[in-house]
């Protein structure tokens, strides 16, 4: 018997459930926020730009009628940015089912925010780790909540310090190196929250995604030069080798709702491209000691206590 492949058609009925997807204008947000949407969930578009959020809304709710869709601002390279949208879902909701952490992306040169982040670091993992610590209170006591972070085979690759999250400046910096450590950052912090999470009376799971390589606009502010050698929507071979946004959401969405799915699970192809199955992230990753010091230093730095 061939194996069963987990597709869109495995997903439940999610009418009632109210799901907030970050950067869910374009990509694999985008591709996340419109099957939900088509599974009857209510989904929160959280982006940066409202216009795109906006037009984004409109694009789901064509091919989805009768579907919810609304947008909040949330800039993630932003504390203040964070706060806000947090507490105009608190005002909007009483609860949340399910938060898809997918957006992030890298700075192509070193850049540090309002907040003295690191840029990459900051929209990759300190931004998420303050948006989920501010709406957790929304979801502890919801039966079946997740917390899903979408993260990158690029972990693999990623060293992280807790106590240098600025490790890499001026002409030292190097995109593919924050990136990697930034991705990493996303599984410490999903395990170290899932293990929280079942210390305490919450109803609420965390587990994590990845896509793959997946056709995306990830490497839209890098030069053309350089897009044309990594982007796979340029590059002809890169093409060849990688999957479209809508199989490269599989492995988040499986995670985010597959009823078989347990916390602290992380979900995508077993290589590049392909139907999502459990995966297995990084000895450095599953590091309890570096998920502790890691999740520590990011509260220091955010001012956000869980």
């Amino acid at each position: 018997m061939a194996a069963h492949h987990w597709t869109t058609r495995d997903i439940p009925d999610l009418h009632g459930r109210t799901a907030v997807v970050t950067g869910a204008n374009t990509g694999l947000g985008f591709a996340i926020a419109s099957v939900l949407a088509q599974r009857g969930a209510e989904v929160v578009l959280a982006c940066r730009s409202e216009d795109r959020a906006s037009a984004a809304a409109d694009r789901i709710r064509g091919a989805a009628p009768g579907s919810v869709v609304r947008t909040v601002p949330l800039d993630l390279e932003s504390q203040d940015s964070v706060r806000v949208a947090a507490q105009r879902l608190h005002d909007a909701y009483d609860h949340i089912d399910l938060l898809v952490n997918n957006a992030g992306g890298f700075r192509p040169r070193y850049a540090v925010t309002e907040d003295g982040f690191e840029a990459t670091m900051a929209v990759n993992h300190l931004g998420p780790f303050a948006f989920t610590g501010l709406l957790r209170d929304m979801m502890t006591g919801v039966p079946g909540s997740r917390v899903v972070t979408v993260a990158s085979n690029g972990h693999r690759n990623g060293t992280v310090d807790p106590a240098n999250l600025n490790p890499q400046r001026g002409k030292k910096y190097r995109y593919i190196a924050a990136y990697n450590r930034a991705k990493l950052a996303n599984l410490l912090f999903t395990y170290e929250l899932n293990r929280r999470f079942e210390a305490s009376t919450a109803q609420t799971v965390a587990l994590a995604g990845h896509a793959g390589l997946a056709r995306t606009d990830g490497a839209r502010d890098m030069s053309w030069v350089v897009r044309t050698l990594v982007s796979p929507k340029i590059n002809p071979i890169m093409r060849m080798i990688s999957q479209s946004a809508e199989m490269g959401a599989l492995g988040p969405l499986r995670a985010a709702t597959d009823p078989q799915a347990r916390g602290g699970e992380y979900y995508g192809p077993r290589g590049n491209t392909g139907h999502p199955v459990r995966a297995v992230s990084s000895a450095t990753s599953q590091d309890v000691d570096l998920q502790r010091r890691l999740w520590a230093e990011s509260e220091r730095l955010t001012s956000v206590t869980y």
